[in-house]
């Protein structure tokens, strides 16, 4: 087995094929490398089964909006509970006088959707706690939802015992160093395009968007092409859409 140095150079040289990929120019200095490496991202792309991703500054933008609660209405947070529940050193903000809301891209959702049509299984690891997540999960029927992680690789654990999958069969998705950890247990590791650097050179897909502007779709357009089931999904998503229907006029 590599050591972690080895490992770490490979994955640098992974990071390096991505950009290549995705026509940004390469490092002053560097030589062009052949799309080997590249091929071995999509390598490990066909033998994923579970796409997982952080939530702030990858499936949003990283901004969190804090709004006083409108005079008259009650808000009753279950953010304690959650976290409660969670068992974990996560954060967010409980609170009757102040929401807390967060902006998700539509194509993301579409890219959930997607997903789900071509078989693979969801799930978000976050440190933060918010009912705003819980509530765009359930819309996007999520299939595991963990929320006041700060080990994430306690959950990722804990979700790959559920689904009774291997480590090269789990994607992640993250912008920031808290991810690190559960990327470097992952078969493929994901930044969106303005993460950190750090998480960057540990990655071996780097998406063309930035996080809450369609990294997500980014992520598992990649996923879903290397195993050639993109095309069928877009067109079982097209299928599954209600037909407009004519009005018709009353009499």
């Amino acid at each position: 087995m590599l050591g972690f140095g080895a490992q770490r150079d490979m994955v640098h040289r992974f990071y390096f094929e991505t950009r290549v990929s995705q026509n940004l120019r390469p490092t002053a200095g560097t030589k062009t490398p052949s799309f080997t490496i590249f091929r071995m991202s999509k390598a490990r792309a066909k033998k994923i089964k579970l796409i997982l991703f952080d939530v702030d500054g990858v499936l949003t933008d990283g901004t969190i909006w804090l709004f006083p609660t409108p005079q008259g209405v009650e808000q009753t947070s279950k953010t304690s509970q959650i976290a409660a529940a969670a068992g974990h050193a996560g954060y967010g903000i409980s609170s009757s006088t102040m929401i807390e809301a967060k902006g998700f891209h539509a194509h993301d959702g579409t890219a959930i959707s997607l997903a789900h049509l071509a078989g693979l299984k969801t799930g978000l690891i976050t440190k933060r706690i918010s009912e705003t997540v819980a509530l765009r999960a359930r819309d996007l029927k999520i299939t595991h939802v963990f929320q006041g992680q700060a080990d994430k690789t306690q959950a990722l654990r804990e979700i790959m015992g559920i689904e009774k999958l291997k480590d090269e069969e789990v994607a992640f998705l993250g912008d920031d160093v808290i991810d690190l950890p559960v990327m470097r247990l992952c078969g493929l590791a994901m930044a969106v395009a303005n993460a950190r650097d750090e998480v960057k050179e540990e990655s071996h897909f780097i998406t063309k968007h930035r996080g809450g502007e369609g990294a997500a779709r980014d992520a598992v357009e990649f996923i879903l092409k290397a195993q050639n089931k993109l095309e069928e999904a877009i067109n079982l998503y097209i299928a599954s859409r209600p037909a407009v229907q004519n009005a018709v006029p009353t009499k």
